[in-house]
């Protein structure tokens, strides 16, 4: 049965993270739907990485669900799954941009090489095809082509986070996960690679959780905003609304702590 587009893609129930005696996720729920940006803001502890960590994998959740629909049309909780059982579910269905590119790309191989890695675990094994994707990738991040077979390590970090971003889209996932995604970048670095990433989410109706702690950035890319305080939700709604018009005193507090967006 294939997945139904009036169906959410993925929805949380009831997650919960403890650290000992410290709760950095406590009962949190949402859905997204595909095609949607839902942005995840908040202080530094609130746990927005914490929840973005459960629902990749990299952190295992003391309670709740964390539900997928599978191109199948099968529902699975991921919050379930072992890593293998979860890479071999989703193959290449799900990206993860880390904040720092370099944790998130290979630097013993080349640039082509980032891109054409994916490919090839997605059973691709035509190296004329996957060179020319990987090319064809390299242009779609505003990289030259011609540096296909450079080391990333050469690259300045605005590339890298580029070129992180190619080698998480260039199997068409339905779900990317972006973690502070221009954290660490020059303004004007910043400014280019959100222009890209708005771009690519729409031409290839990505849906996508962002956890960024920039405002600036959850209103330009980001059809809904949830917002966190302590581990819990404490607003959510479409994102102007939720900046424009702030009803919590906490985001009220979040929202004039920095300049008008």
């Amino acid at each position: 049965m294939a997945p139904s587009a009036e169906q959410p893609l993925l929805t949380v129930e009831g997650l919960t993270k403890r650290f000992g005696a410290r709760t950095a996720c406590r009962d949190i729920g949402f859905s997204l739907w595909p095609g949607e940006v839902l942005g995840v803001v908040g202080e530094s502890g609130s746990g927005k990485t914490t929840l973005l960590g459960c629902i990749a994998g990299h952190v295992t959740p003391t309670e709740g669900q964390v539900w997928y629909e599978t191109r199948e049309g099968d529902r699975i909780d991921l919050a379930s799954l072992s890593e293998a059982e979860r890479r071999r579910r989703l193959g290449n269905d799900m990206g993860f941009v880390h904040q720092n590119p370099r944790d998130g790309l290979r630097l013993d191989i080349s640039a082509g090489g980032n891109i054409g890695e994916p490919l090839m675990r997605a059973g691709m094994r035509h190296y004329g095809t996957i060179r020319s994707l990987a090319a064809e990738w390299l242009g779609r991040v505003e990289i030259d082509a011609a540096r296909i077979d450079e080391n990333p390590r050469r690259f300045s970090g605005g590339m890298q986070q580029r070129l992180q971003i190619a080698r998480n889209l260039v199997t068409k996932p339905r779900l990317v996960l972006m973690d502070e995604p221009t954290g660490g970048l020059d303004v004007s670095v910043q400014a280019r690679l959100l222009d890209l990433v708005r771009q690519l989410v729409a031409d290839l109706g990505l849906a996508v959780i962002l956890v960024t702690h920039d405002l600036g950035v959850a209103r330009l890319l980001a059809h809904r905003l949830m917002v966190m305080q302590d581990g819990r939700i404490v607003e959510t709604g479409l994102t102007d609304q939720v900046l424009d018009d702030p009803h919590e005193p906490y985001t009220q507090l979040l929202v004039s702590s920095v300049l008008p967006i």
